[in-house]
């Protein structure tokens, strides 16, 4: 259901069946002219005096070793599809992004290979939030004049421009109160970046192997708390200041002791990593908590590596996920992206088989030779 003509799909429905509307296509044209090259907007805004003040993280995961030589070669070809559904739930508050061709032709003459978005958003208290993250995010990524030179300092920033953006609306529609965790991935070439803000999480497939893209912002990380503690909040029971079941997230201004101007413990700074795609890689998934509730890293990467293998479809197989989550009775909303970066299905893994070496005891070589002329007795 992911795939519509023009530049990206969205799903904004309470039902993961039929087409969802395009509407980021014009805010998208807006940014390009008509050769499609990105038209610088604005500057990156380095920190919101309103968010917590903190280094973003930087993790570089190291491709596999051996591949070093195939690296410089591999050009991803991106494949991607998405599905959601409401669950058990009786709203509807995810939201997700496919965006295959990110700025078109811009970027030919600043990298090779595909330009990407792909974005997933768990709201609460409402999907406003998510909503409006899903519609601005890449927007205020494509239109920084620094993208995509500066890719993650243009990605913090565009997380904190959403968050700060929405506290206006909120100011003026106070029905718009409510807030979202928020996960994009960005293929640029052979980079893949992963910005996370909350306990949405992507996983990518290394040949089999789950390797993490991101960290889940819970309350209860030693990390995440001691932030919290610093900015003036705590952790009861698992919850921020009581209420929040995650320690990053956009939106939720109107929640007392959460933001502020002067801060707050709810930070919608994001984690960055960022990875050299290479042949060894094979997929990429980016899901909401309801599917990670009930599926662990390398579960999910097995069960859908085996759905690719049969099919090699990735909506089909975002909607295995989402039904397997189901059936394992998730108790959430359930949206899921899967990213392709191969144009074959997984191949086969063969195990090499190791050389087992067996012998005999002096003492079992004498029970042995014992038993042997027993028969013939």
């Amino acid at each position: 259901m992911e795939e519509s003509e023009g530049i990206g799909s969205v799903e904004n429905g309470s039902s993961s069946e039929g087409r969802p509307p395009n509407p980021l296509t014009t805010a998208y044209r807006k940014c390009l002219n008509n050769e499609r090259v990105v038209v610088p907007c604005k500057k990156s805004l380095v920190r919101h005096a309103s968010l917590v003040r903190m280094t973003a993280l930087d993790v570089s995961v190291e491709p596999v070793l051996g591949v070093e030589n195939n690296e410089m070669e591999f050009i991803p070809v991106i494949r991607s599809g998405a599905w959601s559904d409401i669950g058990i739930r009786t709203t509807m508050e995810d939201v997700f992004l496919c965006v295959d061709n990110f700025v078109r032709d811009g970027l030919n003459s600043l990298t090779d290979g595909p330009s990407a978005f792909y974005g997933v958003f768990d709201g609460h208290g409402g999907k406003h939030a998510a909503d409006f993250a899903c519609y601005n995010l890449p927007r205020f990524i494509i239109e920084d004049e620094e993208f995509p030179q500066d890719i993650e300092r243009v990605v913090s920033s565009a997380f904190l421009q959403t968050d700060a953006s929405f506290a206006e609306a909120c100011s003026l529609d106070v029905a718009l109160a409510s807030g979202t965790t928020a996960l994009a991935a960005i293929v640029l070439g052979r980079l893949l970046v992963v910005a996370n803000a909350g306990d949405c999480r992507a996983v990518l497939c290394r040949r089999g192997k789950a390797v993490e893209m991101s960290r889940d912002h819970k309350p209860m990380c030693s990390k995440e708390k001691r932030r919290i503690e610093a900015s003036g909040g705590y952790v009861y029971d698992g919850y921020l200041n009581g209420q929040l079941n995650v320690a990053r997230a956009l939106g939720d201004w109107h929640v007392e002791g959460m933001k502020s101007t002067d801060g707050g413990p709810l930070s919608a700074e994001p984690e960055l990593m960022k990875t050299k795609l290479t042949e060894e890689d094979e997929f990429l998934i980016i899901a909401c908590d309801g599917i990670w509730d009930v599926f662990r890293s390398q579960n999910a990467v097995d069960f859908a590596r085996r759905r690719l293998q049969e099919h090699n479809d990735p909506a089909m197989c975002s909607k295995d996920l989402v039904d397997e989550a189901l059936k394992r009775k998730s108790g959430d909303n359930l949206a899921v992206v899967v990213v392709c970066f191969q144009s074959q299905p997984p191949p086969n893994l063969i195990a090499p088989r190791s050389r087992v070496q067996r012998s005999f005891s002096a003492e079992g070589l004498r029970e042995l030779q014992s038993f042997l002329d027993s028969l013939g007795n």
